[in-house]
């Protein structure tokens, strides 16, 4: 795994606090958790303070999680610098697009999407586009191989997708109306393309 590190003092903002609505979220998410075990919720809170600030996660973000969870700084920024569901710097405002480069998606078309990605985008991952509207990255598997090639935008993934179906996705989220997370193909979940294929009639076992 690269080293994954905070973006520069310039990027920083000065402080964070979660909203009315979120810090209600937090307080009722740490209570669930027995007396003296609080730090569990750090990865819960981290997520939502992502969410809010904009699709990153600061250094601001993890002095704040770090004093309402009684923890260390320092173990709030292992938690996270090690898992890359955190974005530790500044992404699209509108999308940050994560596209699954592993072997199923690769052989389905991936490099045609990241094509598509540093064309629309940005030549270099993790990069803004021109308005700071969108960024993206390659990232390790997804899951969800059967419906290859897809993507993530945030907490949604859109499969089976096409370099036409995923301009649509850009275009869509750039309008503010981001297609039905899922299959782009009218495949439902991971059915086999055009439909089932057996048991397709319902009938009486003959015996």
């Amino acid at each position: 795994m690269s080293v994954r590190r905070l973006a520069p003092k310039e990027l920083q903002p000065g402080s964070f606090a979660f909203t009315d609505e979120n810090l209600a979220w937090a307080k009722a998410t740490i209570a669930k958790y027995p007396e003296g075990r609080q730090a569990s919720a750090v990865i819960p809170l981290l997520w939502r303070a992502q969410e809010q600030h904009d699709g990153w996660v600061s250094e601001a973000v993890i002095r704040y999680i770090a004093d309402m969870l009684d923890m260390p700084i320092i173990r709030v920024l292992e938690v996270a610098t090690f898992y890359t569901m955190f974005q530790l710097q500044p992404v699209g405002k509108k999308a940050h697009i994560q596209v699954c480069g592993t072997t199923p998606c690769m052989l389905r078309g991936s490099e045609k999407i990241i094509k598509i990605c540093k064309t629309r985008i940005n030549e270099h991952p993790f990069h803004l586009s021109a308005d700071g509207n969108f960024s993206w990255e390659e990232v390790e598997c997804l899951g969800a191989c059967v419906n290859a090639p897809m993507v993530q935008v945030w907490k949604d993934t859109y499969e089976d997708l096409t370099e036409q179906s995923f301009n649509k996705l850009i275009d869509g989220f750039a309008a503010g109306n981001p297609p039905q997370p899922g299959p782009q193909n009218g495949r439902q979940f991971s059915a086999p393309e055009g439909g089932p294929t057996v048991l397709k009639t319902i009938g009486k076992v003959k015996s």
